[in-house]
């Protein structure tokens, strides 16, 4: 057995924040106006989300400021209303910027958080703790690669929406999937079986891989290359893993898709694989 290592993923915000501006510098007026997989967003919207991201992750992380228009958070509904009204206000916000200075900023502010990212122990408790994964303090290192994924996944939609080429190499994409997938523990807490209990999760593509869960004193592990014969195994395609950890694959188009081998009472749990807050 093979237990799942540290995501480092720092060194490719500057490529991936790269990759950005040069698909925005080479949209048509038409291209910005586009519809995307985000319902109540356009491209120039999802665009100005990821600016607004990196410069609400530098004001409150980096600079240590917090808006006084902040409200008491004491529960996660608290906390999903308000990041929406932030992502909401954000996007409106950036509605005065010219496609220009939206990519100016997105530059530059991108190599600022990567710069910000870089100074940090990755081993460090982190500011935020990655709660679709079910923990309440976590490891920097975690944080950074729960931002690469919002990064990426927007990203991504910007290129679909548009009929770019995404940046699903091994490179980019198998660190996304790799960081979803740790929430596979979390998504099967109230899944019961006996203790010894293996599944197997299989992503195809030149970016999958093979994730395990392993029932122990009545909780689920997460492993890596077990020998074992599982109980149940599900497959599903790499494209299909990202769209529906991220919303952008309803359950039940994800589970068409989808190879159910063995147990699908065991298998089934992974549809509800959530990898967003909001």
């Amino acid at each position: 057995m093979k237990l799942p290592a540290p995501i480092l993923v720092t060194d490719l915000f500057p490529r991936v924040n790269r990759e950005l501006v040069v698909l925005l510098r080479d949209l048509s007026p038409d291209d910005w106006k586009g519809p995307t997989a985000c319902a109540r967003w356009n491209v120039r919207d999802v665009a100005s989300h990821l600016l607004d991201t990196n410069l609400r992750r530098l004001a409150l992380h980096r600079d240590g400021y917090a808006s006084p228009d902040t409200p008491d958070l004491r529960t996660d509904r608290d906390l999903v209303e308000f990041i929406n009204q932030m992502n909401d206000l954000g996007v409106k916000a950036a509605r005065r910027l010219s496609p220009r200075l939206l990519i100016e900023l997105l530059e530059t502010s991108g190599q600022q958080l990567f710069e910000f990212f870089r100074a940090l122990d990755p081993f460090a408790p982190a500011m935020f703790p990655v709660s679709w994964a079910g923990e309440s303090e976590s490891a920097n290192w975690f944080d950074i690669a729960r931002e690469y994924t919002e990064k990426w996944h927007h990203q991504e939609q910007i290129r679909e929406a548009t009929g770019r080429p995404g940046l699903t190499s091994r490179e980019y994409l198998f660190p996304v999937l790799d960081t979803f997938l740790r929430a596979l523990p979390h998504i099967y807490r109230h899944t019961q079986a006996t203790d010894g209990t293996l599944i197997r999760i299989e992503v195809t593509g030149p970016a999958g891989g093979d994730w395990f869960l392993l029932r122990e004193q009545g909780q689920w592990r997460l492993l890596l290359e077990v020998a074992e014969k599982p109980a149940a195994e599900v497959e599903m395609s790499q494209d299909v893993a990202w769209k529906l950890c991220t919303k952008g694959l309803g359950q039940a188009a994800a589970e068409q898709t989808m190879r159910f081998s063995g147990s699908r009472d065991l298998g089934r749990p992974v549809l509800n694989l959530t990898c967003i807050v909001g």
